[in-house]
């Protein structure tokens, strides 16, 4: 793999140096957009989990509010 990145007879050729230096960047930068993105939706998660269960008590089984139509709640 390292010979294709840096090229098999030559040496390296600065230009190819710079495109994988940029392709690496780019890879870290959407590792830490993925990361950040797999947080948020953690986040999101656990807040539609915390407001479901408000929901869950606030409406009991026997409440008149559980029965109607979720349009008309």
């Amino acid at each position: 793999m390292a010979k294709a990145l840096l090229g098999y007879i030559g040496g390296t050729d600065p230009r190819l140096a710079r495109d994988a230096a940029l392709l690496r960047r780019r890879v870290a930068d959407l590792e830490e957009l993925v990361e950040r993105l797999q947080r948020d939706n953690d986040e999101l998660a656990a807040a539609l989990r915390e407001r479901d269960l408000m929901l869950d008590r606030d409406l009991a089984p026997e409440s008149p509010e559980r029965l109607l139509e979720p349009a008309l709640r």
